[in-house]
């Protein structure tokens, strides 16, 4: 694992440090949103602050400031590390993503246990936001952005919140080398080869 010792500008470097700067994304606003399957209208039912939602000496999870789904939260690693493709064969990378995959469920089995699906991975290079690893922990369904739920009174439809809803779907679904790869594939990928016992 590649660490960097020095202050950083990474924002997801901050949030582990647990820097003032990173306090807006800490108060994330969690939409609670249900969808009207009569009208096709969402209904955003309330907004409640949530802060920091996990933290120990490996990781540190969040929500995220853009949800896409009825749960989303994303768990780092303290340490930074830019992306899975700085991820080795080796016992402690493996070991980390287990640990970030494990507290990833455990938050979604608390706080989500009623969500149609669990879906768990990360955004590769080109397509990351932030070169910071971070593994996205969604419990679906899969909602539309705060923007379009702001303009449903001129312009907010069903065929348009489902054309949002398709897109995160495609976004937050492994395609192969590029765009997002599940947790269990990574897992799979970056297992230490076991010595060969002759």
């Amino acid at each position: 694992m590649a660490a960097s010792h020095s202050p950083s500008p990474c924002i997801f470097c901050q949030i582990a440090r647990s820097a003032t700067s990173t306090r807006l994304l800490h108060q994330v606003p969690p939409l609670s949103l249900s969808l009207n399957f009569a009208s096709g209208e969402l209904e955003n039912s309330n907004f409640s602050f949530r802060v920091l939602v996990l933290q120990d000496d490996k990781v540190v999870a969040f929500q995220d400031i853009k949800p896409a789904a009825f749960r989303h939260y994303l768990v780092i690693p303290v340490e930074h590390i830019p992306t899975v493709k700085n991820l080795q064969r080796r016992p402690e990378d493996y070991s980390l993503v287990s640990h970030m995959l494990d507290v990833g469920k455990m938050l979604l089995q608390r706080d989500a246990p009623q969500s149609k699906e669990h879906r768990f991975g990360f955004h590769q290079p080109p397509f990351n936001s932030v070169d910071h690893l971070h593994l996205h922990c969604l419990g679906l369904p899969f909602t539309p952005s705060l923007f379009s739920l702001e303009k449903r009174n001129t312009c907010f439809s069903y065929r348009l919140w489902k054309c949002l809803c398709s897109w995160k779907a495609i976004k937050y679904k492994s395609f192969g080398p590029f765009g997002f790869i599940e947790a269990e594939k990574l897992l799979e990928k970056i297992k230490p080869e076991q010595p060969c016992n002759l």
